[in-house]
Order: C-alpha cells, then sequence, then structure tokens
C-alpha cells in the first residue's frame, strides 16, 4: 500500500479520462447504496478512520478545496484499483494452488479493504462535482 500511495502521490497527471466521470448506470449512487456503501461509511466513522483522515487533511469550505478533495477521491480510487488486481491476482495463485475454500479469506479482505473504497469514491465524486458547481456560482 505504501509504494502504491508514494506512486499516486507524486503521480502528476491530472487523472482527467472519462473513466472518472459519473456513468449512466451509476444513477446517482443508487447502485452504490444498494450494495451497502452507506453502512460502509458509518463503519469508517465507527472505526475512527474518518477523525484520522480529516485530521490529516482538514476540509475547508470553499472551491479550491473542494476541488483537491475532487482530485484525492481519484488518486484513493486509482490506488485501490492496483492494489485490487494485485491482491486479486495472489488471490487466483492461492485458490488453485491451495483450493478456492482457503482463499475466501483474501478475496473477503480484497473486498473489504479494496472494492468497498473504490466503490466509496465512486459514490463521493459525483457529489462533491455537485458542490463544486454550486461553490463556483456563488
Amino acid at each position: 500500500m505504501g509504494c502504491v500511495l508514494t506512486f499516486t502521490e507524486t503521480l502528476k497527471s491530472q487523472l482527467s479520462s472519462s473513466y472518472y466521470n459519473e456513468k449512466v448506470w451509476e444513477s446517482r449512487g443508487k447502485i452504490y447504496e444498494s450494495l451497502g456503501i452507506n453502512w460502509f461509511r458509518k463503519l469508517l466513522i465507527w472505526i475512527g478512520w474518518e477523525r484520522l483522515n480529516k485530521k490529516s487533511n482538514p476540509i475547508e469550505k470553499n472551491t479550491k478545496a473542494l476541488m483537491h478533495l475532487h482530485y484525492q477521491t481519484k488518486q484513493s480510487e486509482l490506488g485501490h484499483i492496483i492494489i485490487f488486481f494485485i491482491v486479486m491476482g495472489f488471490n487466483i495463485f492461492v485458490a488453485f494452488k491451495f483450493g478456492l475454500l482457503k482463499s475466501l479469506w483474501l478475496l473477503t479482505l480484497n473486498i473489504f479493504l479494496n472494492l468497498y473504497p473504490i466503490l466509496l469514491q465512486r459514490y463521493n465524486r459525483p457529489r462533491l462535482a455537485r458542490a463544486i458547481n454550486l461553490s463556483k456560482r456563488r
């Protein structure tokens, strides 16, 4: 995770790919809500992750800060995608070498620690974009 974090932090790309745009099938996050993203958000608050994150990256109430937070969601999503596929490769190896049942714990952790954070970033980004648009109008 540290290597991927260093990579995404030093990456100077604007991450402007159309991949990061909200897709029609995402329909304002309804699919993520049906997958339990609000439960995951509450879990992050309950375990204190939200407090740690806000302490290291305080949120200001201005357009520039919102735009930076929007960019950070792209960086975070990219990092989790990279790690998701690396762990999935190990997961497939473990499944073939030791059996599907023994690889189940790795799959579960990968979903919980990488897939749900990806979904959370995809859920939050359109909401941030709307807040940025409202902030620019003022």
